[in-house]
C-alpha cells in the first residue's frame, strides 16, 4: 500500500469515528452542557490513530465494521478524556489542542473535568453493549483489557510518572517504561481489541500485542522529536514544554538523530510481529511507517 492510499483510508476510519462519536454523545435534557462539552472534547478531529489500529486489526479476521466502529469509537472516548485531564492547569497546563482552545478554556475547570469523567465512562458503557458484540464473554474481556490498559498499571499510571519525572534524570529504562504505560498502552489495546473481537487465537494475538507495544513506543519516540522540531502551528498545541520543564525523554537523553534511528528500529519490529498474517498485514505494516513518518 502506497501512502497516498494509506492517508485515504486513515482518513476514511477517522471520519467514520467521528460519525459514530457525534451519534453516541447526542444526549441533551438537564446534562446537555456537559454533552456539549463532551462533543467539544471527543469531535475536534485529529488522525484517530487508536481507533484505525483497532478497526485494522479487527479486519485481520473478518469482524463486522459496525462492530468494530463502536469499540474503536469506546476507546476514543477514553482518548480524549485523557487528553482533556492532560490539558488541565494542574497537569500539563495546555491551552491549545488541535489548533483549538483545551476544554478547560473554551469552558472551565470543574466542566472539563467532568467532561473527562463522562467520556470516560461512557466508553465502558459502549463496549458493554450488545450493539458491540453478541458474545457477552468477549465484551467482557473488551471492558477488561480496556480497564488495565487505562487505570494505573496502564496510562493512568503512567501519567503519575509523567508528573513526578521532571528533573528525576531518569535512564533509558526508566523513561521507557513510563511512556509504555502513558501512550502505549492504549495503542497496545488498539490492537490486542482487534484480536478480542475477532476470536483470534492465543498466538494471534501475542502477534497483535507484539505490534502494539513497538508501534505504541516508537509513535512516542515521534512525538519527542516533534515536540523539539515542529511548530506549534504545524503540531496544533504547544511545543517544547517537556525540556523547559525538565521532563525525561529519550529525545533529552539521547538526541533527535540517535531516537529517530530507535525509532526506525522499533518499526521494523513491529513489522516482523505481523508476519504470521502475511499479506493480510499490509494496513497495518504501513501504519508503522506512518508513526515515525508524521509531521505532527
Amino acid at each position: 500500500m502506497n501512502a497516498e492510499e494509506f492517508y485515504a483510508r486513515l482518513k476514511t476510519h477517522a471520519s467514520s469515528v467521528e460519525d459514530e462519536l457525534a451519534i453516541l454523545l447526542k444526549g441533551s435534557g438537564s446534562y446537555g452542557h456537559l454533552m456539549d462539552a463532551m462533543r467539544y472534547s471527543a469531535l475536534n478531529g485529529g488522525k484517530r490513530m487508536r481507533p484505525f489500529l483497532l478497526m485494522e486489526s479487527a479486519a485481520l479476521f473478518g469482524v463486522n465494521y459496525q462492530a468494530s466502529l463502536q469499540a474503536a469509537a469506546a476507546l476514543e472516548c477514553v482518548h480524549c478524556y485523557s487528553l482533556v485531564h492532560d490539558d488541565l492547569p494542574a497537569m500539563d497546563d495546555d491551552d491549545m489542542r488541535r489548533g483549538k482552545p483545551t476544554t478547560h478554556i473554551a469552558y472551565d475547570e470543574a466542566t472539563a473535568i467532568l467532561a473527562g469523567d463522562g467520556l470516560l465512562t461512557f466508553a465502558f458503557e459502549i463496549l458493554a453493549r450488545e450493539t458491540t458484540h453478541a458474545n457477552a464473554s468477549i465484551r467482557s474481556d473488551l471492558v477488561l483489557q480496556l480497564a488495565i490498559a487505562a487505570g494505573p498499571s496502564g496510562m493512568v499510571g503512567g501519567q503519575d510518572r509523567d508528573l513526578n519525572a521532571e528533573h528525576m534524570n531518569w535512564g533509558e529504562a526508566e523513561i521507557c517504561k513510563m511512556q509504555a504505560m502513558k501512550t502505549g498502552a492504549l495503542i497496545e489495546f488498539a490492537c490486542q481489541a482487534g484480536a478480542i473481537l475477532g476470536g483470534a487465537s492465543e498466538d494471534e494475538k501475542l502477534a497483535l500485542v507484539n505490534f502494539g507495544k513497538a508501534i505504541g513506543q516508537a509513535f512516542q519516540l515521534a512525538d519527542d522529536i516533534l515536540d523539539v522540531t515542529a511548530n506549534a502551528e504545524t503540531m496544533g498545541k504547544n511545543t517544547a514544554k517537556d525540556g523547559e520543564r525538565g521532563k525525561g525523554t529519550l529525545v533529552g537523553l539521547y538526541g533527535v538523530d540517535q531516537t529517530r534511528e530507535m525509532a526506525i528500529d522499533l518499526v521494523k519490529q513491529a513489522q516482523d510481529s505481523l508476519l504470521p498474517f502475511g499479506n493480510k498485514a499490509d494496513i497495518l505494516n504501513s501504519a508503522a511507517h506512518f508513526v515515525v513518518e508524521r509531521n505532527h
